[in-house]
C-alpha cells in the first residue's frame, strides 16, 4: 500500500466523485503534474469497466498499469479469486488504497490477509474513498447488512455503541501503547464488545494510528500550547459526545461537521481548526490548508473495523477463525506500520510549509490539569458509559498494562 500515494487519493476521487477534498480540475492537473500518465489513467478506467474498481485499485497498488500484460495478469488473478471464493465480503472504508504509506489503515492488506487465510473462500470486494458511504453512514450500511464490513472512527461509531466513546476521554488512553493495551485487553472485550454485538455488529480489530492534533487553518497564524489559547476558536468536530463537551470544557465552539466537509469547512473559514491525526490531514488534502498543526495527544485516532453480527455467525466456524486470525494479523502490521507511515506525514506536511509543534512537558501538565480523565467533570460520562468509576477503573488498568502487542511512540 506504499506507492503513488498523492496520485491515488486524487485519482480515486476524481474517478468515483465521493467524498472528493478538491476540485474535479484540480484533481487533474494534481493527476498531471505528480503521477499517472494519460496512458495508466484510460488504463485504470478500462480496467474498471471491465473487470470491476477493485480489480483496477489492486493494479494501481501494485504499479501494474504501467503495463498492459502485468495490469491485465493483475486483474484476472482478482478475476479468479472472486470466482472461487464461496463468500463474498464487500469491505467499505472511507479511505483509498495507497494511503497507508501515511496513514496505515491497511485496508489491501487486511483484504488479502482474508483471502489468504480463508484458503480463498473468501473473496474481498473493497469499496474504498466512500463509494458505499463513510463516517456513521458506512456503520448504518453494515448494520443494515447492505454491506458486510465497514471502518470508521471510534467517533463516528459511537452513536451506534456510545460505550465506545469512552476512549474519547482525554489522556488515560491517547497513547499509541496504552490505546492497542486497552482495545486488545480481556477487559475491553468483556465489558465493551458484547455492548456492540447488541447492536448487530461484531468489532474485527482497531487500527492504531496516532493520537489527535490541534491543527489550524491558514486564518489563525499562532500556534496553540496552552488551553487559554481555545477559547473562542471555531472547532470542527466528529459525533462524538465526548469530544463536544471536552472542547467547550477548553472554551472552544465546537462545531459538528461531517468529515466528507471538513476541508471546505476550514478553507471558506466556517471553523477554524479540527484535530484529527497527521496522517489524516495530510492524505486528505489539507496541507495547503492549514498553517499550524500542534501534537497535544490529548486523545487517540481511534479507528476500528467491524462487520455484519448476523452475516459473521452463519459463516462455517473454520471461515470465522480465518476473519479473525486475518485481523489479528493485520493489527501486527499495522503497529509496525506506524512509525514509517508518520514520518512520511511528517515530511510532506511540512515540505507544504506546515509547522509542525510538540508540547513541553510542562506545556502537557496544563492540558491534563484543565481536561484530563482523572477530573470530576468527567465522572458522570464514565459512570454511565463504564457502568460505574470502578468499572472505568477497570478499563484503565487495562489500558496502563502491557499485553501481547507493541507498537512505537514517536
Amino acid at each position: 500500500e506504499g506507492g503513488q500515494l498523492p496520485q491515488i487519493v486524487c485519482y480515486l476521487n476524481t474517478t468515483f466523485g465521493r467524498n472528493s477534498q478538491i476540485g474535479l480540475s484540480s484533481a487533474q492537473k494534481k493527476i498531471k503534474d505528480k503521477g499517472l500518465t494519460s496512458t495508466e489513467r484510460r488504463r485504470f478506467l478500462k480496467l474498471s469497466a471491465i473487470f470491476g474498481a477493485t480489480g483496477a485499485m489492486v493494479a494501481l497498488s501494485k504499479g501494474a498499469l504501467g503495463s498492459q500484460e502485468a495490469s491485465a495478469q493483475v486483474v484476472r488473478k482478482e478475476a479468479e479469486l472472486k470466482a472461487a471464493a464461496s463468500h463474498t465480503m464487500i469491505l467499505g472504508t472511507a479511505y483509498a488504497p495507497g494511503v497507508s504509506r501515511s496513514y496505515p489503515i491497511m485496508q489491501l492488506d487486511f483484504k488479502e490477509n482474508i483471502q489468504n487465510t480463508s484458503l480463498g473462500k473468501i473473496y474481498v470486494k473493497l469499496a474504498p474513498a466512500g463509494q458505499v458511504g463513510s463516517s456513521g453512514a458506512l456503520a448504518r450500511e453494515v448494520q443494515k447488512a447492505t454491506i458486510q464490513a465497514g471502518q470508521c472512527s471510534i467517533s463516528n461509531f459511537s452513536p451506534f455503541a456510545p460505550e465506545v466513546d469512552l476512549i474519547n476521554i482525554p489522556y488515560w488512553c491517547s497513547e499509541n501503547q496504552k490505546f492497542v493495551n486497552l482495545v486488545t485487553s480481556d477487559t475491553w472485550k468483556k465489558e465493551i464488545h458484547p455492548k456492540i454485538e447488541a447492536r448487530g455488529l461484531k468489532p474485527l480489530w482497531y487500527p492504531c494510528i496516532d493520537p489527535r492534533t490541534l491543527a489550524v487553518g491558514k486564518g489563525v497564524k499562532e500556534k496553540i500550547t496552552t488551553p487559554e489559547q481555545m477559547r473562542g476558536i471555531k472547532f470542527r468536530i466528529p459525533n462524538s459526545t465526548i469530544l463536544q463537551r471536552l472542547y467547550r470544557h477548553l472554551g472552544a465552539h465546537p462545531i459538528l461537521v461531517e468529515w466528507v466537509e471538513a476541508a471546505n469547512a476550514i478553507r471558506l473559514g466556517s471553523v477554524d481548526a479540527l484535530d484529527p491525526s497527521l496522517g489524516a490531514l495530510y492524505v486528505f488534502g489539507f496541507k495547503n490548508l492549514l498553517s499550524q498543526i500542534t501534537f497535544a495527544d490529548i486523545i487517540q485516532d481511534a479507528q476500528m473495523y467491524f462487520c455484519n453480527l448476523e452475516w459473521f455467525s452463519q459463516l462455517p466456524q473454520p471461515l470465522k477463525a480465518s476473519i479473525d486470525f486475518a485481523s489479528e494479523m493485520t493489527m501486527r502490521q499495522n503497529h509496525a506500520k506506524v512509525p514509517a507511515a508518520r514520518a512520511h506525514a511528517e515530511m510532506q506536511m511540512t515540505s507544504a510549509g506546515v509547522k509542525l509543534h510538540r508540547l513541553s512537558p510542562d506545556e502537557k501538565a496544563q492540558w491534563m490539569q484543565k481536561v484530563g480523565a482523572q477530573l470530576d467533570i468527567w465522572n458522570d460520562v464514565k459512570k454511565q458509559l463504564a457502568g460505574s468509576l470502578s468499572q472505568f477503573d477497570k478499563l484503565k488498568e487495562a489500558a496502563d498494562t502491557p499485553g501481547n502487542y507493541y507498537v512505537p511512540e514517536r
